[in-house]
C-alpha cells in the first residue's frame, strides 16, 4: 500500500502549532483580547506593526518577479495602507514622528530585510506568518477590539480584508500555493524553520509591548469624542 503524502501545507501549520500558540497566548495579546488593554496599548501594538509590515511589504515589491513570491504577494492582503490610517486616527497624522522601534521590532525588522527580499522562501515564511494569520483570525480579532474600544471602521482597518470576498476560499488557494511551492524537502525544512522564527520573533515583540505598558511616558493616543 502506497503511504499518502501530507500536502506541505499541513506539515508547516502542523510543526509550527506550538511556535504559534507561544506567539498568540502571551501575555500582551490575552491581555488586550480579554479587555484588560487601553487604547494606548493597542495603539502601541499597531505603531510597532508599521515597522514590521513596512519592511514585508516593502520586500514584496523588491521580489515581485519572482515566480513564487508573486503566487503569495497579492494586493488583497496588503496591510499598511490600514495600518497607516488606524495610527493617523488613533496617535494622529505626526504618529511616523511619535512612534519609535522597540529593539524587539529592530531584531524582527533586521531579519525580515536578511532574508525576506533575496529568499523566496523565507519572504513566503514571513507573509504566512503575518498575512495569512491575519486573514485567518484578523476578523475576530477586529470585532473584539471594535467592542472593547467602540471603533467602528477607523482604529481596526488592519484587520478588515476589503478586498478579500470569501476569505475561506482565499485561504485555501493560499495553501494550495504552498503545496504546489517547487521546494525539495531540504527548502521546506528551511521554511518551517523561519516560520518558527517568525513566530519567536513576533512573541518578543509582544513581550516587549507587556514590559513597556509600565512606562508612564508612552504615547498616548489622540482623544476622540464618545
Amino acid at each position: 500500500m502506497t503511504a499518502s503524502v501530507i500536502p506541505f501545507s499541513e506539515v508547516l501549520r502542523a510543526r509550527t502549532r506550538r511556535s504559534h500558540g507561544d506567539s498568540a497566548s502571551g501575555s500582551f495579546m490575552q491581555d488586550l483580547l480579554e479587555g484588560r488593554c487601553e487604547v494606548a496599548d493597542y495603539a502601541a501594538l499597531l505603531g510597532q506593526y508599521a515597522f514590521v509590515y513596512d519592511a514585508l511589504e516593502r520586500a514584496a515589491e523588491r521580489m515581485a518577479d519572482d515566480p513564487v513570491v508573486a503566487a503569495f504577494a497579492t494586493p488583497q492582503l496588503t496591510r499598511m495602507p490600514g495600518i497607516r490610517a488606524d495610527l493617523e486616527y488613533l496617535v494622529g497624522d505626526d504618529w511616523a514622528e511619535l512612534v519609535t522601534p522597540l529593539p524587539a521590532t529592530t531584531r524582527y525588522v533586521r531579519r525580515l530585510n536578511e532574508v525576506a527580499a533575496s529568499w523566496p522562501g523565507g519572504f513566503v515564511a514571513h507573509h504566512y506568518t503575518r498575512h495569512l494569520g491575519d486573514l485567518t483570525g484578523g476578523h475576530h480579532i477586529g470585532k473584539l477590539l471594535a467592542d472593547q474600544f467602540g471603533f467602528e471602521t477607523n482604529g481596526v482597518l488592519l484587520y478588515i480584508f476589503d478586498q478579500v470576498a470569501d476569505p475561506a476560499a482565499f485561504t485555501e488557494t493560499y495553501r494550495a500555493q504552498l503545496d504546489a511551492a517547487p521546494w525539495s524537502d531540504a527548502e521546506r525544512d528551511r521554511v518551517v524553520a523561519e516560520v518558527e522564527l517568525a513566530y519567536r520573533l513576533d512573541a518578543g515583540l509582544l513581550g516587549a509591548l507587556d514590559d513597556e505598558r509600565i512606562d508612564p511616558e508612552r504615547i498616548d493616543p489622540v482623544a476622540r469624542p464618545a
